[in-house]
């Protein structure tokens, strides 16, 4: 048994996976494949109505809502939400709490200006800052609620009257909220709902304004509301796993099962981690991610061991991203917690050998 631990494109349910691939060869029996249908037939268009009405249903959003199934993965939204909301001389605010904060803000100041409100950049981004002043004269405040890279997450919002949006990539689903909250959500699929290649994108109508800038027709959100999310040919594939993934999401329990499964793995992991003198996360320990565990040891031969031990134990992922390096891994709702009781296995006879 492969244990999956990458941080995106992620593990996925096993009857999801079967019923996509089912879908390749026959899609619900119609003699073609879900890859071969029009985006615009009576075939696909109740694919992407049932997926944005899951996604309302399983968030609980009022009917002020939009949602819209997307091209160009989060990154892209670090633009487009800027070029949709901030008209010339406007601001917003922006928490620096990791890469893709850092490089949403950097996104935004190409539209107006990105006023960084808070950083925890001084400690490495081990930390949530929760301590800043966002100020009225901003459009939106921007957080990102799971850093995926660094292993921290926000457990509670910001007490602020300014607009509310959320890159929610790595733990979207995963846990109860009034998402209600907040005026916009977008997250890249490849984590927690379905595969690479769709973001969803949740916004508050209202929250759409007029703006005096142009804004090309394909970036332009209130375009792809008339459109249904089919203004272009989606990635058709992509939006049928995000629907298999939700149906499976809601099958099981929806987002109150998904969040007991989540602390139930994550506190395995941590309190394994701390129980063994030979690893340590400097992440502190109040906004520490349930979704990815960032944590090390401090011996590099002795970390690069591990990872291999790891690998020879068909558990793959593991390693920490690039610019961070360490361990990582990554309990995204499709582990299950065996996968996670394998590796903490794994950890304390690794530490009984080498501590």
């Amino acid at each position: 048994m492969k244990h999956n631990f990458n941080s995106g494109p992620s593990v996925l349910p096993k009857e999801v996976l079967d019923q996509a691939a089912q879908a390749l060869l026959d899609f619900n029996g119609i003699g073609l494949s879900i890859a071969e249908v029009g985006h615009r037939s009576p075939w696909f268009v109740p694919v992407m109505e049932e997926a944005r009405a899951l996604v309302k249903e399983l968030m609980q959003l009022r009917d002020d809502y939009e949602v819209l199934f997307l091209q160009g993965g989060a990154t892209a939204q670090f633009m487009q939400i800027p070029m949709n909301l901030l008209d010339n001389g406007q601001s917003a605010a922006y928490c620096d709490d990791g890469v893709w904060g850092s490089k949403a803000a950097k996104e935004a100041s190409l539209f107006g200006t990105a006023n960084v409100v808070a950083s925890s950049k001084d400690k490495n981004y081990t930390y949530i800052n929760k301590q800043f002043n966002i100020g009225t004269e901003n459009k939106y405040l921007h957080l990102t609620s799971n850093n995926t890279v660094e292993g921290t997450q926000w457990f509670s919002l910001p007490d602020t009257t300014v607009p509310i949006v959320a890159d929610m990539s790595s733990d979207i689903f995963s846990r109860e909220m009034d998402f209600n909250k907040f005026s916009l959500i977008y997250a890249g699929a490849q984590k927690n709902m379905g595969a690479a290649g769709v973001t969803v994108v949740i916004v508050k109508k209202d929250f759409l304004q007029n703006i005096q800038r142009p804004i090309p027709s394909i970036m332009d959100y209130r375009k792809h509301i008339e459109a249904g999310s089919l203004m272009n040919t989606p990635p058709v594939i992509a939006v049928y796993i995000a629907l298999l993934t939700l149906r499976w999401i809601k099958k099981e329990g929806g987002l109150k099962e998904m969040e007991r499964r989540s602390i139930q793995k994550s506190t395995l992991l941590y309190n394994t981690i701390d129980s063994l003198p030979i690893f340590s996360t400097y992440v502190a320990k109040e906004d520490r991610s349930r979704m990815n565990a960032v944590y090390f040891i401090n011996d590099e031969a002795l970390q690069n061991k591990f990872l291999e031990t790891c690998k020879a134990n068909d558990m793959v992922g593991v390693k920490g991203y690039r610019t961070v390096g360490g361990i990582r891994v990554s309990m995204y709702n499709a582990l299950a917690l065996e996968s996670v009781e394998a590796i903490c296995s794994l950890m304390k006879d690794f530490a009984n050998k080498n501590g």
